[in-house]
This record gives C-alpha cells, structure tokens and sequence, in this order.
C-alpha cells in the first residue's frame, strides 16, 4: 500500500525526524493563503500529492506550457496560478500512464533553502534476509542513475529486525556522508525515524530523497515515500486509514475486496491463476506463443464459486480482453470442484469471449467430464490437455477475435 508523501513525512516526524512546514491544500484559494502562512518574505514548494514519482520531471497533461508537479513559487498569485493548473490538469510521469493522474491534493511546503542534498532508503535485503540502509551523498532526482552507473557512492548497512538500527550504524553513515559537527547528530535521528518506521509499521519501502543540508546548517528530510506490506495491514489500521482509494486502480481495488491479488495489464488475454507463481509462469507461456496477457489474477489456493465469478465479471469488465486462459492445479481445492465453479460462473456472468481452461490435480477426470457436459449449453468453455496447448488455443483464439 502507497501513500502520500506529506502522510510519510507525518509518520518520520511522529518518530523523530525533522522536516519543513507544510499545508495540505485542495483548492487555489487555500494555496495562496498557505503562501501567506508559510513563505515569510521568501517561498514556498508547490507540490502535487500523487501516488507516482518523477513528479518534478513530469508533465501536466494539456497544459500548454512546462509544469510538472513540483515548483518553487515567490508570490501568492503564483502559488495559486500553479496550484489552479495542477488541480485542473492530470500529472504525467514516468510511473503514470500518458493520461496522467488527477491531483486533488498539494502540499505546499516552507522554503528550506536546501545546500546540499543526499540519499536514505531502506529496503529488504533478500540475499541477506534483513533490511539495509542505505544512503548517499548522490541524493536528488537522479538516485538511480547513480545506483546504476557509481552503485560504490551508495553506501549499506544490514539492520537486524530485532534490534533496529544501532546507533553506532547511523554514525557510520553519517560520517561516510560527510557529516560533521552537530549535523552528525541531526543526521543519526533522523535515520533512526526511518528505520523506526519501516520496522515498526511493517513498510516494504522508505525512502528519504533528497535528505537535505540547509543553508543554516540543519538537516531536513525534504521529500519522502514509504509503502507498506499489504497482508501486515490488519496490525495497523491506523496506517490502513491512510490508504487512498482514489489513486489505486478501481478494477484492483475491487479485486483485493474479494481476497484477490489481481493486477491489471494492457494486453488482451485474461489470466485467472491459483498461485502466484503459476500465474506469472502462464503469463510467460501466453507471451511466448505470441500473446499478451490482459492481468495478473491469482485466485489463491482455496478458490471458491463465489471468488471464480468475481474473479471472471473482473476480466470481463476490461473491453481489451479477447480470451480468457484458466489454468488451475487442483491442490487444496480439487478440480472437479474448480469445474463447477467454472460453470456456475459461465452461467452467471454469461463468457463473451472464448473460455480455454487447463486443469491439474486431483479429480481431474471428473473435472473434465463435468466441463465436457456443459460444451452445448457453454460453448465459449474449451479444455486443453496441457498448459502449453492452452495457451497455443487462448492466443490463437484472441488473435481471431
């Protein structure tokens, strides 16, 4: 799960770390009077709240001159000519598509007046099995260019998930940043905040870029980004509270309401998958016979009637799909119990388009035997023998629709 960055930058500073004063606003008039308030005679950042980044580097979408969602701004009028624009005009950035995504928040930030800017980020080590921090004195806009090109100015250390982050590995990196005098001791507390958080509020991703010296000497964590695990949610509803619904995919999240892991695509194929490994292995054969896949959809292991009908009015519901590949290894759900799932569904939602399914596993012969007697009554259902004909079939099929 995704946040804003204004809720991350509200949890590091829960735990400890410094950053500027800020306003949430969502109209022009609210951002000229958050300039009035925070500006003090020099500016503010005008930055959209989107689920993306690249915000600074991105692009309004019709708006005739060059506008991403990140500007520096010294005048009210200003402040709320900018914020008019970013509210009106949908941002495009590298992670968007060429639609953009609507805005309907700003942040409007105090002026930090950075001097130099670095790097922090935890992330799970899986070679290692324990979360590293990392940091740089490479820190800004082109982080992953430094990560590809010079991967030696980044700088790592494992944090047992135990003990959290030890203070004498916070003064390692702050002094293999640079770091001096007191600003060492700015520096460490706010590593520890973002180590606090990612290991007590179960984040997959934090991240503080740029971490920020400012010309008056402070450190500052200018921008931030944190995601969480989705399945440790239930040990934070106060994190779950600040989940956006309106900057997630709708089809997804209607799909994770009915315990599906489902992922939309731009093909024309639609997968429905128990496992998530199985799934992106039919993804792999749909692409090798020259297909594309439409989503990713694992039902899970224990897939019922009831998430088999949701699972395929989902599918259904993108006009792009032209076939449909089922592929089940009846395991903890037998097949033949898949089987009538299938047709149940079949019934329900009426298949427009052609249905291939491949079944393995237990009571599989029953399961083909059941299929084989809708044939008449629902023949948009075809079976195939193994996963390779299947996905030959769903391809062919998709291709003559």
């Amino acid at each position: 799960m995704k946040v804003h960055e204004y809720q991350a930058k509200e949890l590091l500073a829960a735990a400890g770390a410094n950053i500027p004063r800020h306003v949430i606003v969502s109209t022009p008039a609210e951002a000229e009077k958050a300039f009035d308030q925070l500006a003090a005679g020099g500016g503010v950042v005008v930055k959209a709240q989107v689920h993306a980044g690249g915000r600074g580097q991105g692009q309004l979408v019709g708006y005739p001159d060059k506008l991403g969602g990140v500007k520096f701004v010294t005048s009210r009028e200003k402040a709320r000519a900018v914020a008019e624009a970013m509210l009106k005009h949908p941002l495009k950035t590298k992670q968007t598509g060429p639609e953009g995504q609507r805005v309907t928040k700003l942040m409007v930030q105090a002026d930090a007046e950075p001097a130099k800017e670095f790097y922090l980020g935890m992330v799970l080590d899986r070679a290692q099995g324990v979360p590293v921090l990392m940091a740089s004195a490479e820190g800004g806009m082109d982080i992953e260019e430094v990560a590809a090109k010079t991967p030696e100015k980044i700088f790592k250390v494992a944090v047992s998930p135990e003990l959290g982050l030890q203070p004498y590995q916070a003064r390692t990196l702050a002094f293999a940043l640079g770091f001096t005098g007191d600003q060492v001791e700015k520096a460490e507390k706010i590593m520890h905040a973002l180590a606090k958080v990612y290991l007590e509020k179960d984040a997959s991703l934090a991240e503080i870029n740029p971490l920020a010296v400012t010309k008056k000497g402070d450190v500052v964590a200018l921008d931030a980004k944190i995601d969480f695990d989705d399945n440790a949610l239930f040990r934070h509803p106060e994190v779950e509270q600040l989940r956006d619904l309106g900057e997630e995919n709708p089809v997804e999240v209607r799909a994770s309401k009915s315990n599906l892991n489902f992922s939309q695509l731009d093909g024309n194929i639609g997968c429905l998958v128990n496992g998530a490994g199985l799934a992106m292995g039919t993804m792999d054969i749909i692409k090798y016979h020259g297909g594309e896949p439409a989503n990713f959809l694992d039902v899970g292991g224990g897939v019922t009637p009831e998430a088999a009908i949701e699972a395929f009015r989902i599918i259904l519901s993108d006009p792009k799909v032209k076939g449909i590949l089922v592929n089940i290894f009846g395991g903890i759900a037998k097949c033949d119990l898949i089987a009538e799932a299938l047709v149940k569904a079949g019934r329900e939602v009426g298949f427009k388009v052609p249905v291939v399914v491949r079944l393995e596993g237990t009571n599989v012969e029953k399961a083909r035997e059941i299929l084989n007697n809708v044939r008449a009554e629902l023949p948009m259902i075809q079976s195939a023998a193994g996963l390779t004909e299947a996905a030959k079939m769903v391809v062919a099929a998709a291709a003559k629709a």
